[in-house]
């Protein structure tokens, strides 16, 4: 009987450790689709290269050479973009970036890289800003829109 009531008495605590497994948010991009700010800037700087879609899903177009479709959180954006990327190859090389506050906190990259997703692309990225757009990308010098 004692080690029945031992076992119940530990069964919250297993109930929550599965729990928080179950509950953990597991991000729509893999590891390998971040694409570090110096790798981008160098795309853009080399003449040669070609160029990726780049797209903006935050409140502005500030990297060089990239479309601004608006904050994706807002549903209407969201619309935009899928009507935007509608025309596009399935393989088009495609990076998205917001960069308007912490990676972890953006109410942004998370949509429209699920709808990249969705959406059946096979080469996109996700610019990794992990502060903002400002430390990770304009502090560095590198290339902006005019």
């Amino acid at each position: 009987m004692k080690n029945k009531k031992t076992l119940l008495s530990f069964l919250p605590i297993v109930i929550i450790i599965f729990a928080s497994f179950s509950l953990k948010q597991t991000e729509p991009w893999k590891p390998s689709q971040l694409m570090p700010p110096a790798d981008l800037a160098a795309i853009i700087n080399n003449k040669t290269d070609t160029k990726p879609l780049i797209i903006s899903i935050g409140p502005d177009a500030l990297v060089k050479g990239s479309i601004d479709i608006g904050p994706a959180n807002d549903k209407g954006n969201l619309i935009k973009l899928k009507q935007f990327l509608a025309k596009e190859k399935k393989d088009r090389n495609i990076v998205i970036y917001c960069g308007c506050c912490p990676f972890e906190h953006c109410p942004n990259i998370r949509p429209a890289f699920a709808l990249l997703n969705e959406m059946k692309f096979t080469n996109h990225k996700l610019l990794s800003l992990q502060h903002n757009i400002k430390i990770d990308w304009i502090n560095k010098g590198f290339p902006v829109n005019n």
